[in-house]
């Protein structure tokens, strides 16, 4: 493992072996007494909860709160990240309590005020996410304010674009999103961040090696510190 400015990178040969390392990250925060795990969706965490729901961990006594959900969906909708949730983890290993943002709340002011308040009453130990290709965390696109919390974010054209095939109609496909800020998500205790192939590299550069820039949202983490990268050798292929 290497040491980076403030980031531990660790190299994987695949999202499998990935998924193995993400699980060893998890198991020892837990086994440190983490009690509230910050969770995110995509296809990037996938092995790493196929990992968690193999284990014998036991998460009935623990907290998780999500990074983000599409606004207008409901807790139900086969696209939400609530259903991604509950069919990836949550129904085979309950927690407590599992907070996600509620995207049928079309009151953007108070949804966020709301999720503000959970993160505040269930301080994150152990927060995991992805990253975009633009060095996006969470919903946080680039120019995000770095000090800020949950809010409403226009979802970028390319977004919209990607998930029109999950949608029947193209009027459907969510245009907005409820995003924990950068500064939620650097008030973790730890952070684990996870990337897959060449697509992400220069992103993965920039997060670690390049200045701490609002045009690079993930380069905020440098700035946090106990921070857990796991990589695949094709996204770790433009690190010196």
């Amino acid at each position: 493992m290497k040491q980076l400015t403030n980031m531990n990178v660790q190299i994987v040969s695949d999202k499998q072996a990935g998924g193995q390392a993400g699980f060893n990250v998890f198991q020892q925060a837990i086994a440190n007494g983490a009690k509230v795990l910050g969770l995110a969706t995509g296809s990037t965490p996938v092995t790493i909860y196929e990992q968690l729901v193999a284990s014998d961990l036991d998460f009935s006594q623990l907290t998780s709160v999500n990074l983000d959900e599409y606004v207008g969906l409901n807790a139900d909708h086969p696209q939400s990240y609530h259903y991604f949730m509950q069919h990836h983890l949550f129904n085979q290993k309950p927690f407590a309590n599992s907070y996600v943002p509620d995207g049928s709340n079309l009151d953007a002011a108070a949804a966020t005020h709301q999720y503000d308040q959970i993160i505040a009453e269930n301080p994150i130990d152990l927060q995991l996410l992805g990253l975009g290709q633009n060095g996006h965390i969470g919903f946080n696109e680039p120019g995000t304010d770095p000090e800020s919390t949950t809010h409403k974010v226009a979802l970028t054209p390319s977004t919209i674009a990607a998930n029109a095939r999950f949608f029947d109609d193209a009027d459907e496909v969510p245009r907005y999103a409820y995003s924990m800020g950068i500064g939620s998500i650097l008030q973790a205790k730890q952070i684990l961040i996870v990337a897959y192939g060449e697509a992400k590299a220069a992103a993965v550069a920039a997060m670690i090696q390049g200045p701490v820039t609002p045009d690079v949202p993930a380069s905020y983490l440098q700035t946090h510190p106990n921070v857990h990268v796991i990589l695949d050798e094709a996204a770790a292929s433009q690190l010196d």
